[in-house]
């Protein structure tokens, strides 16, 4: 009701609507909780996890005879997806790693760094060639800052439950400035509620739906994991993530009531200059593999080139490689593990 009331432009109807989801989480905080749908650790651990897992562009005879890697990280954050990728290369000889993390702004520039020196130490342990930067990026021109390494890789994850909002026209600058590098491979993760191959535009009522049902299938997920006796550690998770996460998702979808606005998904990039190619079946194994580690209820989908992490009916996260439409080395990528 809330959602079509904002769609009709009745802000009075949408208000009362407004107060009282307002004094529902009031109850939650103070220990009544009548929305008993909360996330937790464990699951959270699982969708990161998976998420790294896919955003490893590499393996051992994956990339023969390209032995300086270079990966433009879209969202670096913690730098956890990389150690693996960092011990198949420092198994070869004279191979080298590099790192270039993209910062949205400069309050970002400080966690960046320290993520650096985290993964510069891990690659003075395995006696790794290893170098790490960062760029600020505002525009498409700050992209000839960055001086391309011999096999340039492309590591793209947006919109996961414990990220922080990216702007949409942040993502846009980011793919335009990359087809002029033009990567090898692009590795995109993205939560499924704002996929790029989603309709172009929809009600805010229709998105308001969709986003309902799929941050319950979330919160049910994260749920699942904790038994119990983890009541804190789920309402820590509930504020902290998914309530923020939700909020974002909502407040970024352009209303129309403020001004003369459609009512459309955020203007997230076309894929032009890229084509997906079939998830390898190693890759395939190892996220079964992974997903049986936790509890059921989740698995993996394989199709349309897109590997995807599912809650029961509702996919969650999905995961897909690309390479530029032009490529003509498509066994490079068909043979690289992500």
């Amino acid at each position: 009701m809330g959602a079509e009331a904002i769609e009709a432009g009745n802000v009075r109807f949408a208000s009362l609507v407004a107060l009282r989801l307002k004094d529902i989480l009031s109850d939650q905080e103070n220990g009544d909780n009548p929305l008993d749908s909360l996330p937790n650790a464990a699951g959270a651990v699982t969708i990161c996890e998976v998420r790294a897992f896919h955003s490893q562009p590499g393996n051992p005879g994956g990339n023969e005879g390209h032995q300086e890697i270079h990966v433009i990280d879209f969202d670096v954050m913690e730098g956890i997806q990389w150690p693996s990728l960092m011990v198949d290369l420092a198994a070869r000889e004279d191979a080298s790693l590099r790192i270039t993390a993209i910062a949205g702004d400069k309050r970002s520039s400080c966690n960046i760094q320290q993520t650096g020196f985290r993964l510069q130490d891990f690659a003075n342990s395995i006696n790794l060639s290893f170098s790490f930067d960062q760029v600020l990026v505002t525009k498409e021109e700050d992209f000839e800052e960055i001086k391309v390494g011999h096999t340039l890789i492309a590591n793209c994850m947006i919109n996961q439950l414990h990220m922080p909002y990216r702007e949409s026209s942040l993502v846009k600058t980011f793919f335009n400035g990359l087809r002029k590098l033009s990567p090898k491979i692009l590795v995109l993760v993205q939560e499924e509620l704002f996929s790029f191959s989603k309709a172009p535009s929809t009600s805010f009522a229709e998105f308001f739906c969709e986003a309902l049902d799929h941050y319950t299938a979330l919160s049910d997920s994260l749920r699942s994991g904790f038994c119990a006796g983890y009541k804190l550690a789920l309402k820590i998770i509930e504020k902290e993530f998914l309530r923020m996460r939700i909020l974002d998702s909502v407040k970024h979808f352009p209303c129309g009531i403020m001004g003369n606005e459609s009512n459309m998904l955020p203007d997230y990039p076309s894929m032009n200059g890229f084509r997906p190619i079939p998830t390898s079946s190693c890759n395939v194994t190892q996220a079964k593999h992974l997903i049986s580690l936790f509890n059921g209820g989740y698995w993996v989908q394989n199709e349309q080139c897109k590997l995807t992490l599912c809650w029961k009916s509702r996919p969650l996260t999905t995961a897909s490689i690309w390479v530029p439409t032009a490529s003509s080395n498509t066994s490079l990528a068909r043979s690289t593990s992500f």
